[in-house]
């Protein structure tokens, strides 16, 4: 039994080694020597990056903060808006997503740390296309959309249909069809990026909502059809976690399954105000609070 155990678990890592070699590793500087796991707590910051390719200089259009914390057996995911006025280091006060279009990863992980007091050393990088590719992979996503809704799904599509070569309207959806909708990629796509209706706060309750459907249907659909999910994803994705790191939560797979999956965003409500500093539309936030609501999240205090 022993050695059946070391032969499957040599297997698998010889063919998560494959399927991490798809992956484009990018270590960030200043965090590759420091722990990917403190404290039974893992950070992943999730990077939705609105380049069209995995390239730093683009705006971050999605900052999801996921943390697994074994003390409160829960996965959550955090959505950080963009907006916060925040201190970036070796620049002056902005919004936080300019942090990432200033230094990358590197600076957008730093800035975070330094401002919400929490320990996050691996990102996760996704464009838009692994984003529509991750959603077709999973066979699309049941949605509750409003008829406004539906038009700016098809307001956004015109822009990506552009980009990628389709015909004008393809995946357009019927707007008098208030309710459930399936989404495939491109749809979901264009249903997570709308900032329109609720701003900011309303599309990273709409990215979140998406990536919980995503997350429900993964397991099902890596055995269904494993091909669609790894060649529409893998390619597309940048991290700086490690090919061992990587193993060690694939191990853990099975335990996540059964962890609840929880979903908020900073900040809170109650603890930001707007501002215009330097002509520029933000948050001014309550940090000490967004600290506190962190701390639980991860340690259950």
């Amino acid at each position: 039994m022993v050695a059946l155990c070391v032969i499957v678990l040599l297997g698998w890592y010889f063919l998560l080694g494959k399927l991490y070699g798809q992956i484009q590793y990018q270590p960030a500087d200043g965090f590759t020597d420091q722990p990917w796991k403190e404290a039974g707590v893992t950070n992943i910051l999730l990077i939705g990056s609105d380049s069209r390719e995995n390239v730093e200089g683009g705006r971050s259009d999605a900052m999801i903060l996921l943390t697994v914390s074994n003390k409160t057996k829960a996965i959550q995911m955090t959505s950080l808006l963009r907006d916060i006025y925040v201190e970036i280091p070796g620049h002056e006060g902005n919004r936080l997503n300019a942090a990432y279009s200033f230094g990358g990863p590197e600076l957008l992980m730093e800035t975070i740390n330094q401002n919400f007091d929490i320990s996050v050393t691996r990102y996760v990088l996704v464009n838009f296309e692994a984003f529509a590719n991750l959603v077709d992979a999973v066979g699309g996503v049941d949605l509750f959309l409003t008829g406004q809704e539906l038009e700016y799904v098809n307001a956004y599509l015109v822009e990506y249909n552009q980009i990628t070569g389709r015909p004008e309207g393809t995946d357009y959806l019927e707007t008098s069809k208030e309710g459930e909708v399936h989404l495939n990629g491109p749809q979901a796509l264009a249903y997570s990026r709308n900032r329109y209706i609720g701003t900011d706060f309303g599309r990273t309750e709409r990215q979140r909502k998406v990536l919980s459907a995503v997350i429900r249907k993964a397991p099902a659909a890596l055995v269904r059809n494993p091909s669609n999910l790894i060649k529409g994803l893998l390619p597309n994705l940048t991290t700086n976690l490690t090919k061992e790191e990587c193993f060690f939560l694939s191990l853990q797979a099975g335990k996540f399954l059964c962890w609840e999956i929880g979903q908020g965003s900073v900040p809170l409500d109650g603890t930001y105000q707007p501002a215009d500093i330097r002509g520029m539309s933000v948050l001014q936030v309550d940090f000490e609070e967004n600290k506190k609501y962190l701390s639980d999240i991860m340690h259950g205090r």
